[in-house]
């Protein structure tokens, strides 16, 4: 029976549990009022070196200065990370009315690279401040963690709040490699009020 987590909380990923963990699939989804122009959420993955830290931020630009495409930064423009190992499924650009995942990110995890330690989920909402937008408007958002059977091992839910209302970004949650050589998935559930992921890179997990 899969775990409910609340904040804080994690749990390990074993494979003496009997799931399947060759693959790690991490399901998010969420459901939004009706609004106009629609909600865009759009999910990401920050992958982290041992000093917790992003280290390959991608292609330069004509500007000579980092794209993340091709980077240690999976996104909708960078589906795909350099070693395989990594993927979104794409960019859902209105959420769902229904139990299914909206966006779906892929993990490899028996043949991750060991030189990354930990792999942060984070959500946020595409030109937010823009449009009005926040989460005090996302009624329901959820991430669950399914091992390569589609077997669902734990989830986390966090409902819209009026508290919510100055932020267009979450950490939802993160992976972490553990000292046995296997992985915890911890909820995050952490708010920030900017509506661009590269300000969470920014404020946590660049290189320098």
């Amino acid at each position: 029976m899969a775990i409910s987590l609340q904040k804080g909380q994690g749990v390990n990923l074993r494979k003496d549990t009997g799931f399947d963990l060759s693959y790690l699939r991490v399901g998010l989804g969420w459901q939004v009022i009706n609004a106009s122009p629609a909600y865009d959420l759009d999910a990401v993955a920050f992958l982290l070196d041992a000093r917790g830290k992003v280290r390959n931020l991608g292609q330069l630009g004509d500007n000579g200065r980092p794209t993340l495409v091709g980077g240690d930064v999976v996104f909708y423009n960078s589906l795909v990370h350099p070693s395989g190992k990594i993927r979104l499924s794409g960019d859902n650009r209105t959420g769902s009315n229904h139990h299914d995942d909206d966006e779906i990110i892929e993990v490899d995890l028996d043949n991750l690279s060991t030189d990354y330690t930990a792999i942060v989920f984070a959500v946020v909402i595409f030109k937010g401040k823009e449009r009005g937008q926040s989460f005090a408007g996302v009624s329901q958002a959820k991430i669950r963690a399914l091992d390569a059977k589609g077997r669902e091992i734990c989830r986390y839910e966090i409902g819209g709040k009026t508290d919510n209302a100055n932020h267009c970004a979450m950490t939802f949650a993160r992976a972490e490699r553990d000292n046995q050589g296997g992985w915890v998935f911890r909820a995050v559930g952490e708010f920030a009020e900017t509506d661009r992921f590269v300000d969470l890179l920014k404020a946590e997990y660049m290189p320098y």
